[in-house]
Parts: C-alpha cells; sequence; structure tokens
C-alpha cells in the first residue's frame, strides 16, 4: 500500500470512528463515544501526515500529532493550527485522556462531554487543510 493509498484508507477510517461517535452518542454510551472520537481525530492527523509526505510517529496523543503536523506546514497553515491548539487545549486533553481512561480507570463522560468533544473534533477537521 502506498503513501496516498494508507492516508485515504486512515482518513476513511476517521470518517468511521466519528459516525460511530455519533451512534454511541445517541445510544448514551458517552464513555467509548469520546474513545472514538479520539481515534477518529488520531487517524485524521495520521491522514494528514501522510498527505503531507511525512511519515507518522507511533504516538497516540492528538496534541503531539498537532504539533508536528504544524511543523509541515506552510506559515498560514502553522498559524491555524497553532491557533487549535491554543483554542482547543483542555478539550484534546480530554480526548488524550479518553484513550487510557476507557481502559484502565473508571472515568465517565457526560452526554454534554461527549457533544463538546464531538464539536471540537469536527471543528478541528474542518480547520487542519
Amino acid at each position: 500500500m502506498g503513501r496516498k493509498d494508507e492516508a485515504e484508507h486512515l482518513l476513511k477510517r476517521s470518517k468511521e470512528f466519528l459516525e460511530t461517535a455519533e451512534y454511541q452518542i445517541s445510544k448514551g454510551l458517552y464513555g467509548i463515544a469520546v474513545f472514538s472520537l479520539e481515534q477518529a481525530l488520531q487517524l485524521f492527523l495520521k491522514s494528514k501526515m501522510l498527505a503531507a509526505g511525512a511519515d507518522y510517529p507511533r504516538t497516540h496523543g492528538v496534541r503531539s500529532l498537532l504539533e508536528i503536523l504544524s511543523g509541515l506546514e506552510s506559515d498560514e497553515k502553522k498559524r491555524s493550527t497553532e491557533h487549535i491548539l491554543n483554542n482547543y487545549l483542555f478539550e484534546l486533553g480530554m480526548l488524550e485522556d479518553a484513550y487510557i481512561t476507557s481502559r484502565y480507570v473508571m472515568r465517565e463522560f457526560t452526554r454534554e462531554e461527549a457533544q463538546r468533544l464531538t464539536k471540537t473534533v469536527k471543528e478541528v477537521m474542518n480547520n487542519v487543510k
């Protein structure tokens, strides 16, 4: 599988995780929905790295992935990505925590948190080109 094919595959999988998260929220499965949102954003960012001609690291931290991606971008896009990092610092941290807590820690998420994180993920996806 070439870089372009892998990027397209990750982007498709990202969209599937986002759609799954929205379904899970509708069923009241907020904790697993937040995990799905983290996966959606992580795969989206990795697909963008591949599309930019770079390999992605084996990290799961969406903030780290955004920082790396900003280093691959033009100045205008870099400012936009840095703006996202600053504006959504708390939400991005919650998504990273969800990756761990969904497996190992008894942490419940509310409907409001899941909906806010859905909005954040969509905002990031719409603004990271």
